[in-house]
């Protein structure tokens, strides 16, 4: 088991107990904060290999939380959110989340959850093999380079996040091609991904908006199937 760093906040003291109790048995480090904003100092003391982000917390809340901490670090997020309610966890996956799971939730699934988010982690950050003289893909005005892991649309950098690379790319390599939200999910998130198709559709529309200054109609949405990518290769 890796010495995983996990930052929890929730204003449940007992969940906190709960988790803390349950991930100190697994060789995790727990810092526990009861807000945002003590969530975003421990962050920034402490630097932590994960964060998990109870939705509804007093003051500045999980969403705001996420949001402020994607726009500062790097880890992956996992949101809490009360069970059944779809519009949460819409809306933490649009804001960059990279998982959610429901409440009441047991500290075993949690745990399960954790692992999954970093075996995608090493495997979208993985040397890929691409072939000898393949390590990037043109098109008129965009450039992927998968080496790099660095998207260039009108020669300006587009900061995507780990699955959104992984999502383009993926579609990019064979422009034209249609794929399920199925196969997405398989081919992108892997096997052992515990979310909803949902989540491809929120990371297409996240995809559409940061390549708008380029062209945001490259991915299009095929009714009833799924998606494709379509652009002209470069001569």
């Amino acid at each position: 088991m890796n010495h995983w760093k996990v930052l929890i906040a929730d204003d449940d003291p007992n969940v906190r107990e709960i988790i803390r109790l349950y991930f100190k048995q697994h060789q995790m480090e727990v810092m526990e904060a009861s807000d945002g904003e003590s969530a975003l100092a421990l962050a920034a003391e402490s630097q932590p290999d994960i964060a998990i982000l109870d939705v509804m917390m007093p003051g500045m809340d999980g969403f705001e939380t996420c949001r402020e901490m994607l726009k500062r670090y790097d880890f992956p997020v996992i949101m809490l959110t009360a069970k059944g309610d779809e519009f949460d966890r819409v809306l933490g996956l649009e804001l960059g989340a990279d998982d959610y799971i429901t409440k009441p939730f047991s500290p075993r699934e949690l745990v399960a959850r954790i692992k999954a988010v970093f075996r995608r982690m090493q495997k979208s950050r993985a040397p890929q093999d691409h072939g000898a003289a393949l390590v990037l893909y043109e098109f008129d005005g965009l450039t992927i380079h998968l080496d790099r892991r660095e998207v260039m649309a009108g020669g300006e950098r587009i900061a995507l996040r780990p699955k959104e690379f992984d999502l383009l790319a993926y579609m990019a390599k064979s422009p034209g091609s249609v794929y399920t939200r199925d196969q997405l999910l398989e081919r992108v998130w892997g096997y052992d991904f515990l979310g909803d198709m949902r989540t491809v559709d929120v990371h297409v529309k996240k995809l559409r908006e940061k390549l708008l200054p380029w062209r945001s109609d490259c991915i299009h949405t095929v009714w009833g199937v799924g998606y494709k990518f379509e652009a002209a290769p470069c001569s």
